[in-house]
């Protein structure tokens, strides 16, 4: 009998660490790009890492090359790693009303052209 309510206390708890766990799970926001001028563009990405963190908005800001992608190969990924929704929110309400952070996206935007926006939550 003890053994069995051992086993039920454990199936529930981890059923209700399994639904909090759903309830904040990571985002990534995966922004595949061309750019003509990369050093530019990664300098302005870098700038923008830094008024994320000075506004407290709690994201990270990585960007990739595609080394082994066949056709890909070589095309230039942006990935914006969040903890949740909410986190999202912050980075679009920052975008828009945070005038630094709005200008540098301007440059941004005038630095390249999205090919893909994907946005992923952690299974």
């Amino acid at each position: 009998m003890r053994k069995m309510i051992v086993c039920i206390s454990a199936v529930i708890g981890l059923a209700l660490g399994s639904g909090s766990a759903l309830a904040a799970s990571s985002i990534l926001r995966v922004i595949v790009v061309q750019t003509t001028d990369l050093k530019a563009y990664i300098k302005e990405v870098d700038t923008l890492r830094a008024e994320f963190k000075k506004a407290g908005v709690p994201v990270t800001l990585r960007a990739w090359r595609a080394r082994f992608a066949g056709a890909d190969a070589g095309a230039v990924v942006v990935s914006v790693e969040m903890a949740d929704l909410a986190t999202l929110a912050k980075v679009d309400d920052a975008q828009k009303n945070n005038a630094e952070i709005s200008a540098t996206m301007q440059r941004i935007g005038a630095l390249r052209k999205i090919v893909s926006d994907s946005l992923y939550e952690e299974l």
